[in-house]
Order: C-alpha cells, then structure tokens, then sequence
C-alpha cells in the first residue's frame, strides 16, 4: 500500500482573467475511495476536474497522482498515468457499434493518434476487452448495436464502459446520472458502487444529492470556488455552512442575522 494518497490537489487555484474559479483548494483521494466532489452551480467542480486532467492548468499549487505531479502532463499522458474522465455529455462514433466504440479505447493504450487506435479495433483483445466492460457496465447484450438506436441511459453507460477500458486507477465521473429518471439514476449508481467495490478509485460530481449520499463514503463540498467542508456525508450535509451553500442568499443572510 502506498504511504501516499493516490490522488492530491495542493493549494489549487484557477483564475480566469479576473475571475477566480478554484481558490486554494487542497484536499486528498485515498486509493480504493469513492468520493464524491459536490456543491451547487457555479462552485468550481468542473473546473477543479479540469484541472485533473490537465484542460486547463492551475493558477498556483499542484495536482499529484500516486505521488506524482500532473502540473507539466498533457492530457493523453496523465491518461496513460492512470487517469480517465467518464463525461457528461457522451458523444459516442454512432456509425460503429457500441462494443466498437469500447474498442477504440481499449486500443488507444497502443498508439497516440486517433486513426491508430481505429485500425486498432479489430484486434480480438481489444474487442473482448470491450465486451468484458459492456459486461459490467450491463449492456453486453447491446453490444453490436449501433450507439445512434440507444437511450440516454444506455450512452451514459456506453460512456462509462469507455472510460473503463482505458484500466483507469482514478475514474473521474462528472455527472453521470445527469438527465436519467430516478430509476435509471439508481441503477447506474449501483453500477458505479459496484465498480468502486471491484477495486477502482472514483471521483464522482454529481447533483443527485439522494445517489450521492447512498453511495459515497466521504464528501468534498466547494462552494464559489473554496473548499467549505469535507467528511462523512451526514456529517457534512448537516452542517450550516452546507446547507446555506445549497439554499442560497436568502438562508445565508437569515444566518449572518442569527449569529449577529
């Protein structure tokens, strides 16, 4: 076991010209974690993922992976380090199957450029490595069919399976459960437990707070851009702080007044 975290932001700030998106933000990712990253709009989650996998790069402070820092990697290197990022918006090929699309990225591992990795699609690895991650994500069973015939549902996990095959050490999930109704948002919840439970490290941004709070074990709560509070997800709901972040202007000076 590794003395350090396997996943540590220092002291990270983003600024955008004037603006500033992440502001000294540190906390830590213990490998075999599931985390959950949350707090309202605008409180600077993606832009925190970002700066993970190197989109954009800090202001000040480091983003460390096992111990080493990600600050100079471009993106395709921190992947092969062990990264891989599960979108919210899936953009699959939709004029190749779904074990296909799972294919190419399985066979990015080989090659740096696009095209190699799709010349690289026929190889019996690659597609029994697609259909092993269709398999555990539950959609084995559409595997030959074409991404542009699937519901959303469907994707999100196609786009889970993809982030898969790249044999991640940290998995980054932003907002995945984005856009399913609540039974397809519980399912793929249980997919991602599941997935964390089989030994990878997961980061996961999420506004289903009801998901978040069943399967995350420790919480990280940023709110315009500053770390507010951090814990055991109870504990850190339950603080005002918390809950005046999720409620707004309105409960925040209601508490101001009542500490006055």
């Amino acid at each position: 076991m590794s003395a350090h975290p396997l996943l540590a932001i220092e002291s990270v700030t983003v600024r955008f010209g004037g603006l500033l998106a992440v502001d000294d933000v540190s906390f830590t990712v213990a490998e075999g974690e599931l985390l959950g990253l949350i707090g309202p709009n605008g409180a600077g989650k993606t832009t925190m993922l970002r700066a993970i996998t190197g989109v954009v790069r800090p202001t000040s402070g480091q983003v460390l992976l096992d111990g080493k820092r990600l600050n100079e990697h471009a993106i395709n290197e921190r992947i092969r380090m062990g990264l891989a990022l599960s979108q919210q918006l899936v953009r699959p090929l939709r004029g190749i199957s779904l074990q296909d699309n799972v294919a190419m990225a399985a066979a990015s591992s080989k090659t740096r450029r696009p095209l190699g990795a799709l010349l690289q699609v026929s190889d019996a690895h690659e597609l029994a490595q697609a259909r092993q991650e269709l398999e555990r994500v539950g959609i084995a069973h559409l595997a030959e069919q074409s991404p542009a015939t699937q519901p959303l549902g469907v994707l999100k996990r196609l786009e889970l399976a993809r982030a898969l095959a790249l044999k991640p050490r940290l998995l980054l999930l932003d907002e995945p459960l984005a856009g399913l109704n609540s039974k397809e948002a519980h399912g793929l919840a249980d997919t991602i437990a599941e997935i964390n439970a089989q030994g990878v490290t997961v980061v996961l941004i999420e506004h289903n707070l009801g998901e978040v709070l069943r399967i995350c074990r420790r919480l990280v709560v940023l709110d315009n851009g500053r770390k507010i509070a951090e814990g055991e997800p109870q504990a850190v709901m339950a603080q005002p702080v918390v809950r005046s972040a999720y409620l707004g202007s309105e409960t925040r000076a209601e508490e101001e007044a009542d500490h006055a």
